[in-house]
């Protein structure tokens, strides 16, 4: 367990990537960890980890926070996804249950998530995977100002995990705060169906479209 941490470089193609990956700091505690995606034009995408030893201690009782687990998936409905013009898409690549607010209802939403496809053709996804790739959507689905007037990208995503997650659904509670100044981030607690396993955030650049 630990935070992992994604910065976007420039737009990834459809074309051939090496993966490159080194531990950055060795310990015995802790480490950091870090992966690069590029092509012949440099490097696209890097990401750092920091990864935790777990161990069993003894914490008061009164001082655990156990949340109790947000509406199950089979309790949400589909919800509707905004126009993106392609009939192929992250929209298709994954399924959809929301469980309050959605992509075309301005304000936080919550929202279960499941990958249709695996990242690796016949590979099987594990739930950390699933997890990271689900958190990438809080800025989409709990937006709070116009699609067809703001952009408002995301330009990093910080993942905590104070567990790690478990099954295939990935549950996304999100907020979205835009300030007059160009930025603002979404925010959002991660859950599996046992309960809360962390949050993530995005930092985003906001702008009016034109």
């Amino acid at each position: 367990m630990g935070r992992v941490t994604f910065e976007i470089l420039k737009s990834v193609p459809i074309g051939p990537v090496r993966v490159e990956a080194e531990v950055v700091r060795p310990g015995k505690r802790v480490q950091l960890v870090e992966a690069s995606l590029s092509n012949g034009e440099g490097e696209l995408m890097r990401a750092r980890a920091w990864r935790l030893r777990r161990g069993e201690i003894e914490i008061p009782s009164d001082v655990l926070s156990t949340p109790a687990p947000p509406p199950g998936p089979e309790q949400g409905s589909q919800p509707e996804f905004f126009a993106t013009g392609q009939d192929v898409g992250y929209h298709t690549a994954m399924e959809w249950r929301s469980v309050g607010g959605g992509f075309l209802e301005p304000g936080p939403a919550t929202v279960w998530i499941r990958m249709r496809c695996p990242l690796l053709a016949g590979e099987e996804p594990t739930p950390l995977q699933r997890t990271l790739v689900a958190a990438d959507v809080g800025n989409g689905i709990s937006a709070v100002l116009d699609w067809s007037r703001y952009l408002f990208v995301n330009v990093d995503l910080s993942v905590h995990l104070e567990r790690m997650p478990e099954g295939e659904w990935v549950c996304v509670d999100a907020v979205t705060l835009p300030q007059p100044s160009g930025t603002g981030t979404a925010e959002s607690v991660l859950s599996d169906e046992r309960g809360r396993i962390g949050r993530a955030a995005q930092t985003l650049l906001i702008a009016e479209r034109g």
